[in-house]
């Protein structure tokens, strides 16, 4: 009796535990940072690319899939180090996918080029997925033994891919860019040792910059308003603005070049569109503006040389890390730099009052 009695009090004990626990739901730390940050939007298009297929490729899952991330990992006891299966369509980047005790144990991370990179900590878990999927011996390896300005049907546009943060940090550690032979380029860029790694400078949950943290040392000015070199790299006089600006304006004259050098040497006019793979498109009428209708992978651009893919590729490298003026300025502007140097030999452009770091 007395135990009959002891177990209804147990049973009713744990049903009001339950109704506690239901009326009371644990709080998830940093749930609302997270929500509002790129890795938690379902409808964006990193995760939604799949959703006619109804899954997630092998080859896309580690970096596009909560899953596919755990998968890469051996979180789910398969062998770490690859993916073993497609991952469910529309699954975020969420808390199981970082919080691991394999994701935690993570030190190291091998880049597109084959190089190593160790002793990481937590940013090696973002270093993963943002370190593109190219590299300098992947474009030489496509444009080998073939001449530097002939047009060779075996070559198309080769994408780093997107966001490619720590391939610029780390510059010529990761060769992330494409390095002319012959150049030497600058290594992993040392901040100040409080803000050296992934999350000391991005907020680790929402993954905005901590604007009000470079504030302490850069009084209160916008990011692409800092510099703290006094060298002219773009050649327009001002010494002054913002290392973010010398950069853009060094890309756009790269820009410039490959459109030249297209027309010129290739004999085929060519078109950028940073929204529509595969970016780099036939310029039908020859009028520099991308009209209806070309931005298209049927009229992606064919006429490739060498030359002109390595100059594309580093184009394309510094487009698609908008943070690259703070991840690593020298290294950006050296391969900008470089890029337009090899096309000058090709087509005329005024080089004289740019410098390299």
């Amino acid at each position: 009796m007395l135990k009959a009695g002891l177990l209804a009090l147990v049973v009713c004990l744990g049903f009001g535990v339950a109704a506690v626990a239901q009326d009371k739901q644990p709080a998830i730390p940093f749930l609302d940072a997270w929500k509002a940050s790129p890795h938690a939007n379902v409808k964006s298009e990193s995760f939604t690319h799949w959703d006619k297929d109804g899954k997630v490729r092998i080859r896309c899952a580690m970096c596009h899939s909560g899953p596919g991330f755990v998968d890469f990992l051996g979180g789910d006891g398969s062998a770490a180090g690859k993916v073993d299966k497609p991952a469910p369509i529309r699954s975020v980047i969420d808390c199981v996918t970082c919080h691991t005790e394999k994701a935690r144990k993570l030190q190291s991370v091998m880049f597109p080029s084959g190089l190593t990179v160790g002793n990481l900590g937590s940013s090696a878990r973002c270093m993963v997925c943002h370190q593109g999927r190219q590299s300098t011996p992947s474009v030489n390896k496509a444009t080998a033994s073939l001449a530097p300005d002939a047009i060779s049907k075996k070559l198309k546009f080769i994408n780093v891919h997107y966001r490619a943060a720590a391939a610029t940090l780390w510059g010529t550690g990761a060769k992330g860019g494409y390095e002319y032979a012959g150049k030497t380029y600058h290594g992993r860029f040392q901040h100040t040792p409080t803000h050296a790694t992934c999350t000391q400078c991005h907020d680790p949950h929402r993954l905005n910059v901590k604007v009000e943290e470079c504030a302490a040392c850069h009084a209160g000015k916008p990011l692409k308003e800092i510099r703290l070199s006094r060298v002219d790299y773009d050649g327009d006089g001002n010494v002054t603005e913002g290392i973010a600006q010398e950069i853009s304006t060094l890309h756009g004259a790269l820009g410039k070049a490959i459109t030249a050098y297209a027309a010129k040497i290739a004999k085929s006019p060519i078109l950028y569109d940073s929204h529509h793979h595969p970016y780099f498109f036939t310029d039908k009428n020859a009028n520099g503006a991308v009209d209806p209708g070309e931005a298209v992978r049927a009229n992606a651009y064919k006429a490739w040389t060498p030359r002109l893919v390595r100059a594309a590729y580093n184009f394309q490298f510094i487009a698609k890390d908008p943070g690259a003026y703070a991840h690593n300025p020298a290294y950006a502007v050296q391969l900008l730099y470089d890029s337009l140097e090899s096309l000058g030999t090709k087509v005329e452009l005024d080089l004289k009052n740019l410098k390299r770091p």
